[in-house]
């Protein structure tokens, strides 16, 4: 099949998801609802799959109609991105952005830099999803993803920029420190005279910390924990109270050890954690606002 056949009833397809109808959709494209019917119809019969259940009372997609209509989105916005390149500016890029964003560190220091690079370009209209799930850029149509920790081998259709790793400190609260007194050593803090705030993704799971061996090498200890706490900023909330001793990132803890709420402990066991990447489809790279926007957090984003 040649590709523009496989462009054929697109716009129709994605005309009638967004419009719930035959008859809605066919007034939005000025066709008849017999005409939308059979688009359909033919669009169904060369891909061998059902799109919509169809009902006397109402039309929705189905599990493979949802996904297609993901795709088919994402093709005519780069079919419109590409039209609006030839007769805008380069500097100028304009169109929709999908972001892929960790939860906390998206929030907290990526955001006031993409604030910044939208400013810049406000002909881009971003739609930014929070999760820290690891998604396929190129399946779930992202333009970029931005990612703390994940694998460091990709397939080759997914371009990769690596940002550095975060820096991994103990700290806790003065109030903490004043009443369990200033820990020496690991050792002390797994001991009973001191209570310890670990991260962790999901129930059951024990607490952990990122410690360097007498090798130089990177191991993950499990330890025993007064709480296990699955947000970081939670965790955080917890060892500002004074509930007890946490391995945290600088980037999360920064402002806190500055203005002194918080101090830090045990240098000598600092550590690098997890590192920081981009992630776009390699397909979408030379597009104007992947493009720029890749050279804007490669400038402004870092982990610290």
């Amino acid at each position: 099949m040649h590709n523009t056949e496989r462009l054929k009833g697109l716009d129709v397809f994605v005309a009638v998801a967004a419009a719930g109808s035959f008859t809605a959709a066919a007034q939005r494209l000025n066709l008849t609802s017999s005409a939308v019917g059979k688009a359909i119809g033919r669009l169904e019969a060369r891909l061998n799959t059902r799109l919509f259940e169809r009902t006397t009372r109402r039309l929705r997609l189905t599990d493979a109609g949802h996904k297609f209509h993901r795709r088919c989105v994402q093709v005519l916005d780069d079919i419109a991105a590409a039209e609006r390149d030839l007769i805008t500016d380069d500097e100028q890029p304009s169109g929709r952005l999908q972001l892929e964003l960790p939860a906390t560190f998206g929030h907290l220091q990526v955001m006031p830099v993409l604030l910044d690079f939208l400013e810049r370009f406000p002909g881009i209209a971003p739609h930014i999803m929070f999760s820290d799930r690891f998604i396929d850029v190129v399946e779930d149509g992202v333009d970029m993803a931005v990612r703390i920790g994940g694998s460091n081998s990709w397939p080759a259709n997914v371009g990769r920029r690596f940002l550095g790793n975060e820096r991994l400190i103990f700290c806790a609260s003065p109030v903490y420190l004043e009443r369990r007194g200033m820990p020496l050593s690991l050792a002390q803090l797994q001991a009973d005279q001191h209570a310890v705030v670990t991260y962790g993704r999901s129930s059951g799971e024990p607490g952990s910390w990122l410690v360097a061996t007498e090798a130089g090498l990177v191991e993950r200890r499990y330890v025993g924990s007064r709480a296990v706490v699955g947000h970081a900023e939670a965790q955080l909330d917890a060892v500002l109270a004074g509930l007890g001793v946490a391995q945290m990132a600088t980037w999360l803890v920064g402002p806190h050890l500055r203005s002194g709420r918080l101090l830090a402990i045990l240098p000598d066991c600092d550590i690098d954690g997890l590192p920081l990447h981009l992630l776009w489809p390699v397909s979408k790279e030379h597009h104007p606002k992947v493009s720029r926007l890749l050279a804007h957090f490669q400038d402004k984003l870092r982990i610290r």
